[in-house]
């Protein structure tokens, strides 16, 4: 796969946009896979698998968006109204790929993001850590040797630099081989988080 895709946001809903989605499954999954995204959001990689023929499988933390999801897919596909803390205790069948955009924390920021932003957080660092041990978790989940692409950026707003994408890689590489990353440019001059681009980072679970 190529290191830099240039893809149309002009179509992006409220979490990633579809294309980046369509990109990774035609590349790294096969008709029939099970493709699991724990951070569901607005149900963006279930409404992908499931058009592509995949088998999509969703965590979603938050009741409202897990409702806004379930309008979305059919009824072949899975969504667990859940806490990805506990992703190897959801019963979820051997997996063939995860792709994911993980809720993000800037430095300063207060609230958990892993519990919907709804409660204080201990901060930044506890954040990765809960992200490390998610990641931990999930490689029981995942088929040895397959792979999990997280969507990620850098952040920078009115109150510093957060370099979220350097360091959701070192936490997740703790617990998962870090292959290297894509990065994502973006066709429009709607540059989110001060970036005109992104990152797809990739791990396999060894």
């Amino acid at each position: 796969m190529r290191t830099f895709l240039t893809l149309d946001r002009s179509e992006r809903d409220e979490s990633y946009p579809e294309a980046l989605v369509e990109a990774f499954l035609r590349e790294q999954t096969i008709t029939g896979d099970v493709v699991l995204d724990p951070f569901a959001g607005f149900g963006t990689t279930l409404v992908v698998a499931e058009r592509m023929q995949r088998r999509p499988i969703g965590i979603e933390f938050l009741a409202d968006r897990a409702a806004h999801i379930a309008g979305r897919i059919s009824s072949d596909a899975t969504l667990i109204h859940g806490d990805s803390r506990r992703i190897d205790e959801l019963d979820l069948p051997p997996v063939d790929f995860v792709i994911t955009s993980p809720p993000y924390m800037c430095r300063n920021d207060p609230q958990d993001p892993l519990q919907g932003y709804t409660v204080d957080g201990a901060g930044y660092d506890a954040y990765l850590d809960g992200l490390t041990n998610i990641f931990r978790r999930l490689r029981s989940v995942l088929k040895p040797d397959r792979r999990a692409v997280v969507n990620v950026s850098n952040i920078n707003r009115y109150d510093g630099l957060t370099t979220l994408a350097w360091d959701v890689a070192r936490a997740i590489a703790q617990v998962m081989t870090f292959e290297g990353e894509v990065v994502i440019g973006w066709n429009d001059d709607d540059h989110l988080f001060n970036y005109d681009h992104e990152y797809c980072l990739i791990f396999r679970n060894a």
